[in-house]
This record gives structure tokens, C-alpha cells and sequence, in this order.
């Protein structure tokens, strides 16, 4: 079993992000940047799938600049086998670009799985994956929660509004994972000495016209709060600001 995990170095969530110069990226100083969390449930799953069968190998790509190997060691550190990171000067490049370039590695290699996380938790697009699946021509399922390989398909538990939905795929397939049965392991002290020694390729790779972004902005602040009263006397000035003001009656 052949598993390719994409995965992607964002900003923490806990972070203060302030914009940069220009408004069309974030300021880099000082921010924190993690492995995508959604990712790590996509790692997870590909490290028990590799345990269950016995053998089999696990290679983790993104797509960033330099500062992307430190997070691909993160994924190595877990219990990944080797790593692949394509070097881009781009700054947040968008969707279909990056799937392009991931789809340009992945066509030349071996798999019978290649999951990623559900969406990036920066740009929270939930694209490239199914974008990959469909330059590959492979089947793929999106908001995964467990999924079980037998007899050269995968039946997966799918996250649907109100409920869950069972599918069924061909191998080789792409999946992408969301919270659910696969917690992510802390690295441990001899997987990250041992992420050290493990393979990591690094390939120089140029990205085709995307999306631009033309400006960033925070959120607007929310407006104060007010007290129309209390009690049962306050209801009806209450339904009166919600038709005449809020509007949502």
C-alpha cells in the first residue's frame, strides 16, 4: 500500500495575524506556522492504513518556499517515510495552480492512495484536492471520517449535513480527510531524530496563472451590545428593534 499525504504549512490559529504593506498577504513577523491540522488526520489515517497492512509506504508533498521543509520534517517526525517539497517563490498561489503542480509530481509516481487534509485552515478553500483527483482521473470523496481498504476499494464514511453517507471507490482514489476516528499522534523523541535521516527530496517547480489577490481586510469589528429592558416588559421593544432595525423578522 502506496500512500501519497499533501499537506501544507499555515499560519497557527492562535496567532495575532496583522496584514502585510500591500493588504494581499499576511505579515509573516513573528506568526507561528504549524502543519495544517486538517493534514494531520490525512497523515494519521495513511500511518494506521501502512500499520494494518503490514507494509507499504507513506510519502508526504507540498508545495511552498524553503520554510515548507521544516513542516514536511514535522509529517517525517510522525512516522512518515519520505517526504518531496516543491519549491515555489509564489506567494499564496491559489488553488488550481497548486493542484496543477501536485498533479505534475504525483502522474509520475506509484500509489494506490493519495489523501489530503479536508481544507487549509488559512485560506479555508477545500479545492485542491478534488482539483488533483480530477487532473489525475482517479475517483475521490471529500469530508471524510474513517475509511476501510479491501479487495481494491475503499468504502468511506463521508460527513454530510444532518448525517453521514457511505461511499464506495475504485483504487487508486484521492480522499480528503476531516475530524473524525483519526487522532494525530505526537511525534515522539526517536521519530523526530529519525525524521533527520529520512529522505527528503526537494524539486524546483513554476506555477501557472492563478487567481490574484487584490486585497485583505480583518473582519469588522461587532457593534456593542444593547439592553432594551428586562423581563417580559422588554419583549415587545425587543421584536420591534429585530423587524425595524435588524430586520430579520
Amino acid at each position: 500500500m502506496n500512500i501519497i499525504v499533501c499537506v501544507k504549512r499555515v499560519p497557527d490559529s492562535e496567532a495575532r495575524i496583522q496584514l502585510s504593506d500591500g493588504k494581499t498577504s499576511i505579515d509573516p513577523t513573528g506568526v507561528k506556522f504549524v502543519l495544517n491540522p486538517y493534514d494531520e488526520f490525512a497523515i494519521e489515517a495513511a500511518l494506521k492504513q501502512k500499520e494494518a497492512a503490514g507494509e507499504g509506504s507513506v510519502t508526504v508533498v507540498s508545495l511552498g518556499g524553503p520554510q515548507s521543509a521544516e513542516t514536511l520534517r514535522t509529517a517525517l517526525a510522525m512516522g512518515a517515510d519520505s517526504a518531496v517539497l516543491l519549491k515555489t517563490s509564489a506567494e499564496n498561489p491559489s488553488g488550481l495552480p497548486v493542484a496543477r503542480a501536485l498533479a505534475g509530481e504525483l502522474g509520475g509516481r506509484e500509489y494506490d492512495l493519495i489523501l489530503f487534509g479536508l481544507k487549509a485552515i488559512d485560506d479555508d478553500q477545500h479545492a485542491v484536492g478534488g482539483m488533483v483527483a480530477e487532473l489525475l482521473d482517479i475517483p475521490s470523496a471529500s469530508a471524510v471520517t474513517e475509511f476501510a481498504i479491501e479487495d481494491g476499494s475503499v468504502r468511506a464514511d463521508r460527513e454530510v449535513e444532518g448525517g453521514s453517507e457511505v461511499v464506495e471507490l475504485s483504487l487508486p482514489c484521492a480522499l480528503s480527510i476531516t475530524k473524525g476516528a483519526y487522532e494525530p499522534r505526537y511525534p515522539s523523541l526517536k521519530g523526530i531524530m529519525a525524521a533527520k535521516r529520512k529522505p527528503l527530496e526537494e524539486k524546483e517547480v513554476s506555477l501557472g496563472e492563478g487567481n490574484e489577490t487584490v486585497r485583505l481586510a480583518p473582519p469588522q469589528e461587532r457593534a456593542a451590545g444593547r439592553i432594551v429592558g428586562e423581563g417580559p416588559d422588554a419583549v415587545p421593544e425587543l421584536i420591534r428593534l429585530l423587524r425595524e432595525e435588524a430586520k430579520v423578522l
